[in-house]
């Protein structure tokens, strides 16, 4: 099978998103749309949701070849992969999962989704403004880091690399960068050289005590609504696995070019 029939587009909603409309979408096999990111190139294939995204902001009618992927499609293949708290509560990280466990790429490409926003709130979105969801105190959402290093991962396992096609110079998304001459060039054995190259540098102590302590901790609830059990959930266990998940993934090359450090969440009552 060709490998382009293997690429899989996410489009986030950042100014950047935009520069994808003069890509050929014959490079990629799917290209999957986040919230109002449909609204970026028409040749979308899926359309990404939660349940909370206001109707008016859908579009009014899709083509046969597109399809609207919500909850109900989502969150059982989420939790096959560890569940909301573990892999973070946010629809970047939720439709890279669920391409993962549903289109099953070889290549995760990503576009829009740096989730880093200009400090002065303007032009936080293709669109103008908006509310920065991956900023908001949630304890799932500590480290945007180490939630990308763990999706990093668990795509790498299935044999698939996440990349990151951002043009710009900070990303909470720990991907190897390329741009989309080099997405184009790529053959099934510069996969396989890149992948293999990154295997070498995982810890796989650290990876191992960060599943285990998953595991054991069993943040895993069925309904994907762990908003509904915060008393359940430790901050500063979550916080610890994120920590493990950096260290087993991360070299001090990756995280060298940020300079963003993880926002805090307050420790309330009983979580």
């Amino acid at each position: 099978m060709n490998h382009r029939s293997n690429i899989v587009l996410v489009i986030g909603s950042a100014p950047d998103a935009l520069r994808s409309r003069t890509w050929h979408k014959r490079v990629f096999s799917h290209i999957v749309a986040i919230n109002n990111a449909w609204q970026v190139r028409r040749d979308w294939n899926f359309l990404i949701h939660p349940e909370d995204f206001p109707s008016q902001k859908r579009p009014q009618s899709i083509s046969d070849s597109q399809s609207v992927i919500t909850a109900e499609d989502y969150v059982a293949i989420q939790n096959e992969y560890g569940g909301f708290v573990y892999a973070g509560g946010t629809m970047a990280f939720t439709t890279a999962y669920w391409a993962l466990g549903y289109l099953r790429p070889k290549v995760l490409a990503f576009v829009g989704c740096d989730m880093v926003y200009p400090a002065d709130g303007k032009q936080t979105h293709f669109y103008g403004t908006g509310n920065a969801d991956p900023l908001r105190k949630d304890v799932t959402l500590q480290s945007l880091e180490a939630k990308s290093a763990r999706l990093f991962y668990h795509a790498h396992e299935q044999k698939c690399l996440c990349v990151n096609l951002t043009s710009q110079q900070q990303s909470r998304l720990v991907f190897p960068r390329v741009d989309i001459a080099k997405l184009e060039s790529l053959n099934q054995q510069d996969i396989e050289a890149m992948l293999n190259d990154k295997q070498g540098t995982f810890d796989q102590d650290y990876i191992s005590n960060a599943v285990k302590r998953e595991f054991e901790l069993c943040y895993h609830f069925e309904s994907g609504r762990y908003w509904e059990h915060l008393h359940q959930i430790s901050v500063e266990e979550c916080s610890a696995i994120d920590s493990l998940w950096l260290k087993g993934v991360c070299s001090e090359r990756d995280m060298s070019h940020k300079d963003l450090s993880s926002h805090s969440y307050e420790t309330v009552a009983a979580i």
